[in-house]
């Protein structure tokens, strides 16, 4: 396991964000990050900048399908905000720590609130494909996480408390949007495994059992580096397909996009809120 030192760490972060520096003034408060085939998001923010990764100094570059690549600063729902149009996945041969970079430059650059969404397999025969979940916890089933190694006490404490990952005030406020709109929303537990390959039925049997509602290959690294760091974090999973052992079907990703296009605008609907009333 390749670990860098705290030194390089906040090399890194500076070089990164003297490049976004001067390329933009923006300090937004709000980071998103949209996962695989939630990119068009981006359309409802009024863009200021729009950076590609492979242009910022040691940002990783987005493989997926989908990932569209890019940082835009902009507006949304009235607020200033940097998205983050793609992600990174563990199974792309990434670092725990290349992972989750981007949030500690940005947290760095003033985010202090982290909206994370992903698209994920629902295993609580409650859900169906389409549908829109909040994430009020979740399991790390990848085998690492980005805070093994030496602690850098000026991002945050060596052990950081994770009984409240997914903010209590925030995830009220989000049910509160949707009740408004009048858009069925779970709320329930992710569960993040490696990938890239999707689970066996006896897997996915597991994996219910253990109480997860949602299996999905992101967002866990991301967010336990921004607990580390503080931030107040809103996640929201779309379930792009239905992971039910005794009627299994083969997935392939354009039906997990088709799906994703079905839930996005609910999703985009309630981000949009939650940012209006923040």
């Amino acid at each position: 396991m390749n670990i860098e030192s705290i030194d390089e760490g906040r090399r890194k972060r500076s070089e990164a964000l003297s490049y976004i520096h001067s390329l933009t003034t923006m300090r937004p408060d709000f980071m998103l990050i949209l996962g695989t085939g939630l990119g068009q998001l981006a359309d409802e923010m009024a863009v200021e900048t729009e950076i590609p990764y492979d242009e910022i100094p040691h940002f990783p570059v987005s493989t997926v399908e989908s990932h569209a690549g890019k940082l835009l600063f902009g507006s949304l729902g009235g607020k200033d905000v940097v998205a983050m149009q793609g992600r990174f996945h563990y199974y792309e041969g990434y670092s725990m720590q290349q992972i989750v970079f981007p949030v500690r430059v940005l947290k760095e650059n003033g985010a202090d609130t982290l909206i994370v969404s992903n698209a994920c397999g629902g295993m609580n025969p409650n859900y169906e494909r389409g549908d829109i979940m909040l994430i009020n916890d979740h399991i790390n089933f990848l085998g690492d996480n980005p805070l093994i190694g030496p602690n850098d006490e000026e991002l945050g404490p060596r052990f950081p408390d994770m009984s409240e990952p997914y903010s209590e005030r925030l995830v009220d406020i989000a049910e509160n949007v949707a009740l408004e709109l009048s858009l069925k929303m779970h709320k329930g537990v992710y569960l993040a495994i490696s990938g890239p390959m999707l689970e066996t039925r006896a897997e996915y049997r597991f994996l219910r059992l253990i109480g997860a509602d949602v299996v999905g290959m992101s967002t866990v690294p991301e967010v336990l580096a921004a607990v580390h760091m503080g931030m107040e974090i809103l996640g929201i999973s779309v379930i792009t397909d239905e992971c039910f052992p005794d009627a299994l079907e083969p997935v392939v990703i354009e039906d997990v996009l088709e799906a994703a296009g079905m839930a996005e605008p609910k999703m985009t609907r309630v981000i949009v809120g939650v940012l209006e009333k923040l």
